[in-house]
């Protein structure tokens, strides 16, 4: 039977209406990410020329700051590396600066090597609630072409981004790139350790119901909660009469569907307990990244990808210090 069939039996759940309070000061944001004085300030000018070298070897001739600021214009506009070497050179000669232009040769070499530094939100001490999630990737270059020309049946190429947001600040404060073969309860412990401070809760859909997530949780932050939803098939430990764990709690409000002992709550009302709905804002992350950045990766090797991420990461992070929305929930 055709579901549209059904229109008027369905179990329909109205949907959230908001509405932004700092409705002035969100547009002028918006239309500062836009403005290339974020994207290239004094100390960028100021910082373009290269410190000299006290170790043998060649003489780098850009700072790392004129690499990373090349970089980040080609992410947020997306471009080639020519196309960001003419930008870049139509900007030095409109502001009238006396400054070199890396060419796209130097940009692709330094990209290896780059060091991006991760900002840091602005906490005021306060301990970090971390949102996990991944995405997927695709790899641009020619096999993409051949495969929607050709209708080849290899599957495409893609990669697997993983990202840590706080939920304090909407920032991205960890990522990674891996292959997408790698297990999201695989990159928990590389990514908790980019983690400055305090983890107050650890929050991540079903694929990371894992025992080495909570091991790597709990190896690192004794005291921070770890919110997973228990699978379908999830039974309780051992342990769970005498020395129950938080995944043991877990099943007491979530039992596994078709169990004898159905939980009186429900999943429904244990992720408004737990705190589990904050989770949406890890999707909301990806979805800014791939709208602004893009779904695709244009280097050509793991080590440049890499580094287009963590430039990637960095521009989003500056446009959200540039101002957030403050929703207030109508109906």
């Amino acid at each position: 039977m055709p579901f549209k069939l059904n229109q008027d039996r369905r179990h329909r759940i109205l949907r959230q209406k908001h509405r932004v309070t700092n409705s002035a000061a969100y547009d002028a944001a918006l239309r500062q990410r836009g403005s290339l004085t974020v994207w290239f300030t004094d100390e960028a000018i100021e910082g373009w020329r290269a410190e000299p070298r006290t170790t043998p070897g060649g003489q780098p001739f850009y700072s790392p700051l004129a690499i990373q600021t090349a970089l980040t214009l080609r992410a947020v506009f997306r471009l080639a590396l020519r196309q960001t070497e003419g930008l870049i050179g139509s900007i030095i000669g409109l502001l009238g600066l006396e400054l070199c232009v890396p060419d796209h040769s130097t940009l692709s070499r330094r990209a290896k090597t780059l060091q991006v530094p991760r900002l840091q939100p602005r906490r005021n001490g306060e301990p970090v609630r971390l949102l996990m999630d991944s995405t997927g990737l695709r790899l641009c270059g020619a096999g993409e072409w051949l495969q929607e020309k050709h209708g080849t049946k290899t599957r495409r190429s893609w990669r697997k981004r993983h990202i840590g947001v706080d939920v304090g600040s909407g920032q991205i404060v960890a990522a990674s790139l891996t292959a997408k073969e790698v297990d999201d309860g695989a990159e928990v412990g590389p990514l908790l350790d980019q983690i400055t401070g305090v983890v107050a809760s650890f929050i991540g859909d079903g694929g990371y119901d894992q025992d080495r997530v909570y091991a790597s949780v709990a190896g690192r932050y004794s005291e921070a909660a770890v919110i997973v939803p228990p699978r379908a098939t999830a039974v309780p430990s051992d342990t769970a009469a005498t020395a129950p764990t938080q995944r043991d709690r877990h099943l007491q409000h979530v039992e596994p569907k078709g169990s004898p002992d159905i939980a009186e709550h429900g999943r429904m009302a244990w992720q408004k307990v737990s705190g589990y709905t904050t989770r949406v804002r890890a999707e909301a992350a990806i979805g800014r990244f791939k709208q602004v950045i893009g779904d695709g990766l244009r280097s050509r090797t793991d080590d440049r990808r890499a580094t287009e991420i963590d430039v990637a990461v960095h521009a989003l992070n500056r446009m959200l210090e540039l101002g957030r929305p403050n929703y207030v929930r109508t109906a």
